[in-house]
């Protein structure tokens, strides 16, 4: 049982230092048992046990990372407390799974003679990039905000976060074993030097990270100081969850008002932000004036806002997520509809077969997904909306960087649905990274927290508290420069399987000759 035992203290490691709990340091050494465990020097494991060992550290991680989950199921979907727990216990243990495919390939990759970096950040990494994930997370994002390690991430995004934190577990492991084999007699206390090449491998990497990071933080800051700014105003009016849909009047009062009191405070302002759905009707197709529906005919701010659309395709009405950018004559100058839609909050799969499904989850929405990701425009500048945790998809938010050429990166966000769990700050930690990897400040309005405004480096330089009615001002850099992410991409990935292959290759070729 001691195996596994470890196995799930690694998990709870990780979840404890990983965004929400924010214990980051706990995740230099998370993965330090887990390889102990999977040492091949203790011995081979067969595949019941390392399946064993990968879900004991994938369940424990997710249920800890992901505890929230149940709560939200019972508020969305509508089914009874012990079906949502069972329906939450397959998602802890499907996602599990990545840890599984971890587990086979460092053991495997160990017994291929692969050193304990190699191994550990090419088996983390490819099980990371190629494993399909429901609520996508990286080990990397423990590294949130420590701001120098994260620069790294404009080279080859989280993935090579994530390699960087194996780098420095295995070399916290490795230093470990070389401390714990001493040399025989006459001289016990004398420590081979050979056996500490990967801790010393490690500090050199993590120096080098520390290095970049510096440099990188200083490049980006001094762009940002001579670029033009754009001052946003972002509202945070806290509507319940389900108090939006049963009281639209209200919420919509709030943004009005609060916005008349920033405009009221800040008459230089350029931009107001206002969250996913502030505005809780449909808007008809075609619509080309919101001064009256949506302002009041009183704010005379440009507004960017959430709001719901309705649109009749192929002879069938389609509702969509949308954001929609009115400049100060209340003009609708721009849209954007959601590209990718939550599970049970804004469809239910196969809800078109099968119809009843929809009607089995009554909370649950019916929405269609949009089919591009053009920005809107404020003047000459290019902003691109990424609605609710679209933020959190390194690949999408690549692509969107690629077609749209956006000066900044906005979020349209309601997070109500997670209560007051770490959620909204895991969703925030995960959306920094958006930040670092193009070097663009990401813009966060929310319903009920954490409305933010996160920097091009990925410092948290403004944030609301929970469920709390605030704003925000803040004056944001307009920033369009590539960096290498933009190019290159998630391709630690793809290294990482071609480092696994070779070892492989290298073994066979090694038991054909012997």
């Amino acid at each position: 049982m001691l195996p596994y035992a470890l196995a799930a203290l690694s998990g709870a490691l990780y979840f404890l230092g990983w965004a929400g709990f924010d214990l980051w340091p706990l995740s230099l050494i998370a993965l330090v048992p887990l390889l102990w465990v999977l040492d091949p020097a203790r011995g081979p494991l067969r595949k019941r046990q390392l399946w064993g060992i990968g879900l004991s550290t994938g369940v424990v991680l997710n249920l800890g990372g992901y505890y929230w989950i149940i709560g939200t199921l019972e508020r969305f979907s509508g089914f009874p407390f012990a079906v949502c727990t069972a329906i939450a216990l397959l998602l802890y243990t499907y996602q599990g799974l990545t840890m599984v495919l971890f587990a086979f390939l460092y053991h495997r990759a160990r017994q291929h003679g692969g050193s304990t970096i190699a191994s550990a950040c090419a088996a983390m990494c490819f099980a990371e990039w190629s494993f399909p994930m429901l609520f996508k997370h990286y080990f990397g994002v423990s590294l949130h905000a420590q701001v120098k390690l994260l620069q790294i991430a404009d080279l080859g995004g989280p993935l090579l976060v994530t390699a960087l934190l194996c780098t420095v577990n295995a070399g916290i492991y490795s230093a470990a074993c070389a401390l714990a084999e001493r040399v025989p007699r006459p001289k016990p206390f004398r420590f081979r030097a050979w056996a500490f090449r990967e801790p010393v491998l490690a500090l050199g990497v993590l120096v080098a990270a520390l290095g970049y990071g510096a440099y990188r933080v200083a490049e980006v800051d001094a762009r940002a100081a001579k670029a033009p700014r754009v001052k946003m105003g972002l509202v945070q009016a806290n509507m319940g969850l389900f108090q939006k849909r049963e009281d639209p009047e209200e919420g919509l009062r709030r943004h009005i008002e609060q916005s008349l009191e920033l405009e009221r405070q800040h008459p230089d302002m350029d931009l107001l932000l206002w969250p996913e759905s502030a505005f809780a009707w449909f808007l008809p197709e075609g619509i080309q004036n919101v001064a009256s529906a949506v302002l009041g005919n009183r704010i005379h701010t440009p507004t960017l806002f959430g709001g719901l659309a309705l649109r009749r395709q192929d002879g069938k009405r389609r509702f969509y997520n949308t954001a929609f950018m009115a400049d100060s004559n209340g003009t609708v100058t721009g849209t954007y509809d959601k590209t990718y839609l939550l599970t049970f909050s804004e469809y239910v799969p196969f809800a078109e077969e099968f119809p009843i499904l929809q009607r089995w989850t009554p909370n649950s929405g019916n929405f269609s997904p949009g089919v591009h990701v053009r920005p809107v425009k404020l003047g000459s500048y290019r902003l691109s909306v990424l609605i609710c945790y679209e933020d959190i998809l390194a690949g999408f938010v690549r692509r969107v960087i690629h077609e749209a050429k956006p000066h900044v990166l906005i979020n349209l966000t309601n997070d109500a649905w997670f209560g007051d769990t770490h959620a909204p700050w895991e969703h925030l930690a995960l959306a920094k990274l958006r930040s670092v990897e193009h070097h663009r400040s990401l813009v966060r309005a929310t319903n009920s927290g954490v409305t933010a405004v996160v920097d091009p480096v990925g410092r948290l330089v403004a944030a609301t508290k929970l469920f709390t009615r605030e704003d925000i001002v803040h004056e944001v850099p307009m920033l369009d420069v590539s960096y290498p992410y933009h190019v290159l991409g998630d391709f630690p990935g793809p290294v990482a399987g071609l480092i696994l292959i070779g070892l492989w290759l290298v073994q066979k070729r090694r038991r054909a000759g012997a």
